[in-house]
C-alpha cells in the first residue's frame, strides 16, 4: 500500500469520526492533535491584532468584514504553529501577517518550502477549500482547518479541527483557481512526516547534481528547486523532449487506473506543458477532473478539446454528463445531441440524453432516446430499466422483464420494478419483485425497507416490521425504516415500541417532523399531554422552516386544543 492510499484511508476513518466527535485532542505543543482549542487571552491576543488590521485597511473593504476575514485566517495559522511547533517559522504578527507573497509559512531549516493555510466554517459535508495557481506554485503544502463556530466578534472560544493537507504537487494548476472538499484531502497525522522527506528531497538535490543539467548551459551550482519541481516519479531526466511527454501521459494514464485522479492530473499538466496541442490530453485531463469533483474545470477541458476537433463526439458526450452534475440540463442535452450527430450508432450518448430529459420532465424523448439506445445495444439492461420507469411515469407498458431478462441478477431492476408496481397499487407484484431483488442480494436494506412499505399497504403489519427490522439491521442509521417501523407498531397497538423507534428516527435526524409529529400523537394516547405539545411544538418549528405550510397549520390547531383543554383542566381544579 503506497503512503497516499493509506493517508486517504486514515482520512476516511478520521470523517466517520469527526461527524460522531470522537476526536484526537493533545494540547502539548508540536505534538499531532485532530482537535485544538483556541480561547481565553490567546483568543483575545488574536483579536486584538485582527480588529488593528481592520482600522489598516477600512478603506479596502468594510471593518466588520476585514476583521473576520483576518480573524479566520489567524484561527487557522494558530492551529498550524501549535502543531508544528519549531519546524516552521513563527509567525510574526507585526512583519508576516498573512505570510510573505501567499506563503503562510516555511521551514525552519529550508526556507524555500512553503506552506499555505486555508480556514473555512462549514458543514462537513459540504465545506470546500479553494487555492490559487499562484498559491500552488509557491507552496509545498495546503494545509485545511476547519471551524466549528461561525466566526464573529462575539464568539469566545473556538474549536478547530485540523481537516487534512494536500501536496501541492498533487493539484498544479496553470490558471484559476480549485476547490475541494474534506474527503479529497490527506490525513493530517502525515503532515509532519511528509514536510520531513520534503526537507531531505531538497538537502539531497543541492548535494547531487542531477543529469538533465548535462542539457543545459554549464552552471557552477544547479538552479534551486521551486516546490512543484519536487513531484516523485520514475522518470530518468536524460529523456529526449518527445520522450517526456510520453513518459507522463504513462505516468498520468497509471494514475487514472489507479483512482489517484490529482496524481493524474498533475502528470497530464505536465505533458501539455511539454506538448499543448495534444487533444487527447485535454479530454483525458477532463476526465480526472470530473473524477475529484471539479466539473467546471472538467468543461474547460472537454471544451479545449472540442474547439481543437469539432468531430469530437466524446468529448461532446462528456462535457454534457459534467454539465448534467450542474444542474445544466438543457445546455448537456445539447452537447448530446451533438455527439449523436457526429456519431448516431453509440448507445451510451443516446442513454446519457434520455436521462437528461426525464429529468426535465420529457418522458417521451427519453424513451425514444433509450429505444434508440437498445436497438443499437439490444442487451442494454440498464437502457430497458430506465425506459420502464419513464414509460410507468407516462402509464405505458414496462421495460423492466427485458431489463431482467437479459440480467436475471440485477437486484436493482427488480427493486425500481417493485417501486413503479407499488407506485400504481400493485402491491402484490411490487412484495414479489422486492422478495427477487432480496433473494439476489440478502443485505439489500432499500429493497426490505420498500417490502415492508407495501406490506403495510396490505396491511400486513407483522410483516413489515420484520422487514423495517431486518432494513436497520443492516443499516443501522436508516431514520425513515425506524419511523416506518413506529408506524407499523402504532398501528398494532404497541406504543412503547412505537415511542422507542420514533425516538430513534429523531436521534438519527434532529429535524424529522413528522416522527415528532406521530410521537406527539402516542404521547396523547399514552395520556403524556405535556410530552405531546412539546413533540408538536418543534415539528411546527421544523414545518415552518421547511415551508410545508398544511402540515404547520394542523399541527398549531394540535397545540392550541390541546393549550385549552390545559386551561380548562386548570380552571376545574
Amino acid at each position: 500500500m503506497d503512503w497516499i492510499t493509506l493517508l486517504r484511508s486514515l482520512q476516511s476513518d478520521f470523517i466517520k469520526r469527526l461527524t460522531s466527535g470522537c476526536l484526537l485532542h493533545c494540547e502539548t505543543e508540536g505534538q499531532y492533535s485532530e482537535l485544538t482549542i483556541i480561547s481565553g487571552e490567546r483568543l483575545k491576543a488574536l483579536r486584538e491584532f485582527c480588529w488593528l488590521m481592520a482600522e489598516k485597511y477600512k478603506r479596502v473593504s468594510p471593518v466588520r468584514d476585514v476583521f473576520i476575514s483576518y480573524l479566520k485566517g489567524k484561527l487557522g495559522e494558530e492551529v498550524v504553529k501549535e502543531r508544528l511547533a519549531d519546524f516552521i517559522t513563527e509567525v510574526d504578527y507585526e512583519k508576516r501577517f498573512g505570510g510573505d507573497g501567499n506563503i503562510d509559512f516555511t521551514l525552519t531549516s529550508e526556507p524555500s518550502i512553503g506552506i499555505e493555510v486555508k480556514s473555512r466554517h462549514g458543514r462537513i459535508d459540504r465545506v470546500r477549500w479553494s487555492i490559487s495557481s499562484e498559491e500552488v506554485e509557491k507552496n509545498a503544502v495546503v494545509v485545511c482547518i476547519l471551524i466549528q463556530e461561525d466566526v464573529s466578534e462575539a464568539q469566545s472560544e473556538y474549536h478547530l479541527f485540523l481537516a487534512g493537507f494536500l501536496p501541492t504537487r498533487m493539484i498544479k494548476l496553470k490558471t484559476g483557481k480549485i476547490s475541494f472538499g474534506i474527503e479529497q484531502l490527506l490525513y493530517g497525522g502525515g503532515l509532519w512526516c511528509y514536510l520531513e522527506q520534503l526537507q531531505s528531497s531538497v538537502n539531497n538535490s543541492y548535494k547531487q547534481q542531477p543529469p538533465i543539467y548535462k542539457y543545459l548551459p554549464k552552471q557552477e551550482t544547479p538552479p534551486k528547486p521551486t516546490n512543484n519541481q519536487l513531484v516523485k516519479s520514475s522518470f530518468q531526466p536524460e529523456y529526449r523532449h518527445e520522450d517526456l511527454n510520453i513518459l507522463y501521459v504513462r505516468l498520468g494514464d497509471e494514475c487514472f487506473e489507479k483512482g489517484e485522479y490529482l496524481n493524474a492530473i498533475t502528470n497530464y499538466n505536465q505533458a501539455l506543458e511539454v506538448n499543448h496541442g495534444d487533444v487527447d490530453l485535454y479530454y483525458k485531463r477532463g476526465l480526472a477532473y470530473y473524477q475529484v469533483g471539479d466539473y467546471e474545470a472538467a468543461i474547460a477541458d472537454y471544451s479545449q478539446a472540442i474547439q481543437m476537433n469539432l468531430h469530437d463526439a466524446k468529448s461532446y458526450n462528456k462535457r454534457g454528463l459534467a454539465l448534467s452534475q450542474l444542474g445544466r440540463l438543457e445546455e448537456a442535452i445539447n452537447d448530446y445531441t451533438q455527439a449523436i450527430r457526429i456519431n448516431p450508432n453509440v448507445a451510451v450518448a443516446y442513454k446519457n440524453r434520455a436521462e437528461a430529459r426525464s429529468h426535465v420532465g420529457d418522458n417521451q424523448g427519453a424513451i425514444e432516446d433509450y429505444t434508440q439506445a437498445i436497438k443499437i445495444n439490444p442487451h442494454y439492461a440498464d437502457a430497458y430499466k430506465n425506459r420502464g420507469i419513464a414509460r410507468y411515469l407516462l402509464g405505458s407498458q414496462p421495460g423492466f422483464p427485458q431489463a431482467i431478462k437479459i440480467n436475471p441478477k440485477d437486484a436493482i431492476a427488480y427493486k425500481k420494478r417493485g417501486n413503479a408496481r407499488s407506485d400504481l397499487g400493485d402491491f402484490e407484484g411490487a412484495i414479489e419483485d422486492y422478495t427477487q431483488a432480496i433473494q439476489i442480494n440478502s443485505n439489500y436494506a432499500d429493497a426490505y425497507y420498500n417490502r415492508g412499505n407495501a406490506r403495510s399497504d396490505l396491511g400486513n403489519f407483522e410483516g413489515a416490521i420484520e422487514d423495517y427490522t431486518q432494513a436497520i439491521q443492516i443499516n443501522s442509521n436508516y431514520a425513515d425504516a425506524y419511523y416506518n417501523r413506529g408506524n407499523a407498531r402504532s398501528d398494532l397497538g404497541n406504543f412503547e415500541g412505537a415511542i422507542e423507534d420514533y425516538t430513534q428516527a429523531i436521534q438519527i435526524n434532529s429535524n424529522y417532523a413528522d416522527a415528532y409529529y406521530n410521537r406527539g400523537n402516542i404521547r396523547l394516547e399514552i395520556a403524556d399531554k405535556q410530552g405531546a405539545i412539546e413533540d408538536f411544538h418543534k415539528a411546527a418549528d421544523i414545518y415552518r422552516q421547511e415551508g410545508k405550510l398544511e402540515a404547520l397549520k394542523d399541527t398549531r390547531e394540535r397545540i392550541l386544543d390541546l393549550e385549552i383543554e390545559e386551561s380548562l383542566d386548570i380552571l376545574k381544579f
